[in-house]
């Protein structure tokens, strides 16, 4: 593995209090295999994302000590921080299973970087008494990440019943007009919820760090 990449931000956990991602979808193995090879020699934690099951056998083969998650599609080499009960806790909330990936790869950012979460999933507004059941759980938390496909109307109805900060995660799950997430997304933005934090659509790496630059502030 040559020519290695002298671009890595390994000064970021210092600067932002989060270590830099890799994102895997649109690399091959050989070129995340030499990215992670400089982060187990610099002694960071790597988080690669969207990472699929070919690719992730290749590096499991390369790298024992790396770990591989199906539900999120991530994949991970080193330990993360220790968790630090003292910063609360997020809780990780989604309409439906089909939001997995992305609620799983928000909770498995949170918790390399020391943040205890809490994943409830299951709780959409097609059926509201789901949410109202689970409410006293989700006041508990010191920040809500929301993920929603179709309409995406969970954020919303969140940050109209709870005072923490709500961070809404659009997911690419829906019919035909929902497009790919778009429609969740504009959703979103157009919330009449005051407060509401969007990221873009699928990105529950950019939640869990907004998350976490909310709790560390």
């Amino acid at each position: 593995m040559t020519n290695k990449n002298k671009r890595l931000d390994f000064n970021r956990q210092k600067r932002l209090g989060m270590v830099e991602a890799i994102w895997g979808e649109h690399k091959t193995s050989e070129q995340i295999a030499q990215i992670l090879s400089e982060f187990e020699s610099s002694g960071q934690f790597a988080l690669v994302t969207r990472v699929d099951l070919v690719k992730a056998e290749t590096l499991l083969g390369l790298f024992k000590k790396a770990k591989f998650y199906p539900d999120s599609g991530c994949l991970t080499l080193g330990k993360g921080f220790p968790v630090n009960e003292s910063k609360g806790r997020v809780i990780v909330v989604s309409g439906g299973t089909s939001d997995l990936s992305v609620a799983t790869e928000a909770e498995l950012a949170l918790n390399l970087h020391g943040i205890k979460t809490e994943l409830l999933l299951d709780i959409g507004v097609a059926g509201l008494h789901r949410v109202l059941e689970n409410l006293e759980i989700i006041k508990e938390a010191k920040v809500v990440i929301a993920c929603a496909g179709m309409e995406g109307a969970l954020p919303t109805v969140l940050a109209g019943l709870i005072p923490q900060p709500v961070i809404g995660v659009p997911v690419s799950i829906g019919y035909g007009v929902s497009f790919g997430g778009r429609a969740a997304m504009e959703g979103m933005l157009a919330s009449c919820a005051p407060g509401l934090l969007v990221v873009n659509i699928d990105n529950g790496y950019g939640a869990a760090m907004a998350a976490l630059r909310i709790i560390n502030s």
